[in-house]
């Protein structure tokens, strides 16, 4: 499991889910490279030449799964301290 997928809070993220950080136009190729652990440069190759080869069919699968598909949610990487520091100013903010 890569490290963009694992919530401090939650632990591994599950599901499938659109990549925009590591996408080109939606983020299907990239969410689908994530969820099924393949090399991103081949489901990109695969998705061009099926472009190529049935237009219509692959924009519109491409365009549904672009509004199926959640984007994937932010993930925080950085030291446990700050996430915490950050995490209580959020709470603090939702009270007020």
């Amino acid at each position: 499991m890569i490290q963009r997928t694992w919530n401090i809070d939650h632990g591994p993220l599950r599901g499938f889910y659109r990549d925009r950080d590591a996408g080109w136009v939606f983020g299907v190729c990239a969410g689908i490279a994530d969820r099924f652990n393949l090399n991103l440069g081949a489901v990109r190759i695969i998705a061009v030449i099926s472009l190529c080869l049935c237009f219509w069919l692959t924009a519109a699968i491409y365009l549904g799964a672009t509004v199926l598909i959640r984007e994937k949610p932010l993930v925080y990487s950085g030291s446990d301290t700050e996430y915490d520091f950050w995490r209580h100013r959020r709470d603090h903010w939702r009270h007020l």
